[in-house]
């Protein structure tokens, strides 16, 4: 039977992701940490591709991928 693993949502840390309030310098740090959960979720990937709990790594895990091309969209503006 497979493990289902929790993984936090694209938020991460506990912080909202309301990056229109955000200046520069707090869109470089929340980008860091969204860098930094994808790493950790890296080290977490699933054996089984077929399984439930990739699943959600995977929907996890294109979530921080989008939340980070958001904020580099922001970054060059």
């Amino acid at each position: 039977m497979a493990q289902i693993i929790s993984f936090p949502s694209a938020g991460g840390m506990d912080e909202p992701d309301d990056l229109d309030c955000l200046d520069r310098a707090g869109l470089l740090v929340r980008l860091e940490q969204v860098r930094k959960e994808l790493a950790r979720l890296d080290e977490e990937e699933p054996e089984d591709m077929d399984s439930e709990a990739y699943q959600i790594w995977g929907d996890a895990h294109e979530a921080l991928e989008d939340l980070a091309d958001e904020i580099m969209e922001r970054l060059e503006e």
